[in-house]
């Protein structure tokens, strides 16, 4: 019977989709039927313990509850709620008081004026109520009873304000009674079971004050980093905002006023100039001009004849450096998207190789290195090592793609006994260039390990370790593949060697 509608929605939905007439201006549009049971009932083990309930005995209450409310209002209940915030359960049905007959709101025919028919009709409702919950073993109040109704929070207010009253004298020991007989006695007073409730409400309404307490200091404590965030976002947003703009251009339009130009029929005119401007672009449809190009800088040298110094120098004069800086970078940008479209790439050039100065690398390696010449001579072989014309040893490093192509080459002097040159082949591509090799197994294999070394010299040394280490023989034919590679993520002569 609950749901997140606003209960003042329910109540219109219901009477605009049951009444055949406006209801009067005094008309009652809901009841409020209040429901509830003793604490006996729903904590017996210990009633005084208020905000506690047996969990079997609250569903049953519930479930019975809705039954009878359904029983006897059907969908004229609009909504029914379940408290469990206060010291017992209790539930809050809301009921459109519709006339079946009439199909007119009358609350007074569904529940009686303020006279004896009212008393009638409420007591056979009370009457309907307990039969309903009869099976829970909760009995009916005392008819008849000239108790009023007292609203929970008024109840609650009252039993926290005004103390109770109590009669030592009554409850004195009597003769031949036990203290046990005297502790049943006293137990089952009815003002003493009103103190224990009165005490339990307290110490309910003082938890629930502590917890609303810390509930509102966290929730300021939430409010005021919130309010920082907001701060901070709000200055983060200027900053991309000014950032934002300094990588515009400045508008065309401000642009073509500064340069003394006046607006007629959409068109910018003056100075033998009918310029067109749309966004960035702008056209101009004079006879003898009949140009069109984009940017700020380039409509300033267009219309003042100037070269593009002597513009920025003008922008500046008008818009400040700012201005001209912002006119500048959109330039800049303009001729860099230019340039990265036509101008043709140069494919890297490994160095030359020389085939006579290949015995002197191949010892070097083997000889003062310490790499076994099988080995040195089979990446030889594969075009992975030669010389140059410098007695450089060149280690070709490419890409990983399918197929791999040479993008840049690692250099390592051999010549005279102290040399200790190494660098980059000009057109490298270091993000981009690995310097590797397959030894034994698949290329798709799986990796197993990654080692970053130095250069390719030591990653092929390393390799010939891993050999040693398992017991392999250096040499064409291995049993599992080595895959050693150089790679130089922005740090000098950085190499990782993986083996897999």
């Amino acid at each position: 019977m609950e749901d997140g509608t606003p209960l003042e929605v329910l109540v219109k939905t219901k009477i605009a989709s049951t009444t055949k007439h406006k209801p009067r201006k005094d008309a009652v549009l809901c009841s409020d039927i209040f429901l509830s049971a003793s604490p006996e009932y729903f904590r017996p083990h210990d009633p005084s313990k208020a905000g506690e309930w047996d969990d079997d005995r609250m569903v049953d209450f519930a479930s019975a509850s809705r039954a009878w409310l359904i029983n006897n209002y059907g969908d004229k209940c609009v909504r029914a709620e379940l408290h469990l915030d206060e010291a017992t359960p209790h539930i809050h049905a809301y009921v459109v008081p519709i006339n079946e007959k009439t199909k007119q709101l009358s609350h007074k025919e569904m529940f009686g004026g303020n006279g004896g028919a009212a008393s009638i009709k409420l007591s056979k409702l009370q009457d309907s109520y307990a039969a309903a919950l009869a099976p829970l073993g909760i009995e009916r109040g005392v008819k008849g009873s000239k108790a009023t109704h007292t609203k929970v929070k008024e109840y609650y207010q009252a039993v926290n304000s005004e103390p109770l009253l109590l009669e030592l004298d009554r409850l004195a020991p009597r003769p031949d009674e036990t203290a046990q007989q005297l502790y049943e006695r006293i137990k089952a007073d009815r003002a003493i079971q009103d103190i224990n409730h009165q005490l339990a409400d307290r110490r309910l309404s003082l938890s629930q004050s502590h917890r609303a307490e810390l509930k509102s200091f966290a929730s300021d404590k939430l409010r005021q980093q919130l309010e920082q965030r907001v701060l901070e976002l709000e200055a983060e947003n200027f900053q991309w905002r000014q950032q934002t703009n300094q990588l515009r251009d400045l508008p065309l339009v401000d642009v073509a006023w500064e340069l003394g130009l006046h607006h007629d029929l959409g068109k910018w005119k003056g100075h033998g100039h009918i310029i067109n401007i749309d966004g960035s672009k702008f056209y101009d449809f004079a006879p003898e001009q009949q140009k069109g190009s984009g940017g700020a800088i380039d409509l300033v040298m267009h219309v003042n004849n100037c070269n593009l110094r002597q513009a920025v120098v003008w922008l500046h004069e008008r818009f400040g450096e700012a201005g001209a800086e912002r006119a500048a970078i959109a330039k800049t940008k303009t001729v860099a998207a230019e340039i990265i479209q036509l101008e043709p790439r140069t494919p890297f050039q490994l160095p030359v190789e020389e085939k006579s100065k290949w015995s002197s690398v191949s010892n070097y390696l083997t000889q003062k290195r310490g790499i076994p010449e099988n080995f040195v001579e089979l990446l030889h072989k594969r075009g992975l090592v030669y010389a140059d014309d410098q007695q450089n040893a060149v280690f070709v490093m490419r890409n990983l793609g399918e197929e791999p192509q040479a993008i840049g080459a690692f250099l390592r002097g051999t010549r005279g006994e102290n040399n200790t040159f190494k660098g980059y082949e000009k057109g490298t591509k270091r993000r981009e260039g690995w310097f590797y090799f397959h030894l034994g197994g698949q290329p798709t294999d799986p990796v197993e390990k990654v080692v970053l070394l130095k250069s390719p010299i030591d990653a092929v040394s390393f390799a010939m370790l891993e050999y040693q280490l398992r017991g392999d023989v250096p040499g064409i034919t291995v049993p599992k593949k080595v895959f050693c590679t150089l790679r130089n993520f922005q740090v000098p002569e950085t190499t990782i060697f993986r083996s897999y």
